[in-house]
């Protein structure tokens, strides 16, 4: 059982994580720090295994907790989850040896791909003495088998992988009806996948003006060449 240490400052973040580790096998919650000093306290107290820990923070932010982890020695790894999206936090958080990075707001999806990440490379390398290459590369490159993800209920593996290759067909912004009539199902449908794509940070969603008729909310691919949908229409 992996002994999780939660270190968030917004109580309704901290019991939605509270709630997810709830639904993933492994792992148990021992306790919440509020701040970067009161989780410095109990580490020097007790022994976790992970910390899932937020950047935005009084008195002590999580980079500096982090920061102050590797100075001490203390044997745990961190996940962080913040809202926290420029590249010098998320260099530095890697930098000080952060295990995943996950950006607010996030899906149960995202949380749960990193928890199981986690868990298949701590088994390895907690029980067995000589590690070969081939079980570092199930977690350390993330093959598409190292985790059996499920999609929420309604969407279809076949019809996503349909969707996705017909986003990255399409150069620049477009919309949910654009896509629709490209894929041939209904609008209401089509946005069920985009927001799932959106969720994954694949997609962005904005407000766009034209020179005439009323604003438009309007999709852009953010990474047309990521992995992360394998997990889900292998």
């Amino acid at each position: 059982m992996i002994n999780v240490l939660v270190v968030e400052d917004d109580p309704m973040v901290a019991q939605l994580h509270e709630h997810y580790l709830s639904q993933i096998k492994g792992f148990q919650l021992c306790d919440v720090a509020n701040n970067g000093d009161v989780a410095l306290k109990l580490l020097s107290k007790k022994s976790y295994d992970l910390l899932i820990l937020d950047i935005f923070m009084p008195t002590m932010d999580g980079l500096q907790l982090l920061g102050k982890i590797r100075e001490h020695g203390f044997d745990v790894d961190v996940i962080i989850v913040s809202a926290a999206n420029d590249k010098d936090k998320i260099k530095q958080a890697l930098r000080l040896g952060a295990v995943d990075y996950i950006i607010k707001p996030f899906e149960f999806e995202r949380f749960n791909l990193a928890l199981n990440n986690y868990l298949k490379r701590y088994h390895i390398v907690s029980e067995q003495n000589i590690i070969e290459q081939s079980d570092l590369d199930q977690t350390i490159i993330r093959r598409e088998e190292q985790v059996m993800v499920s999609l929420p209920k309604g969407l279809d593996k076949n019809t996503l992988s349909t969707v996705w290759n017909c986003i990255c067909e399409i150069e620049g912004m477009f919309t949910t009806e654009e896509v629709a009539g490209k894929v041939g199902i209904s609008r209401v449908s089509i946005r069920k996948y985009l927001e799932f794509l959106k969720s994954l940070h694949l997609l962005k969603l904005d407000l766009h003006r034209g020179s005439v008729g009323r604003p438009v909310y309007k999709y852009m691919c953010l990474d047309k060449h990521s992995d992360v949908l394998k997990a889900y229409i292998q």
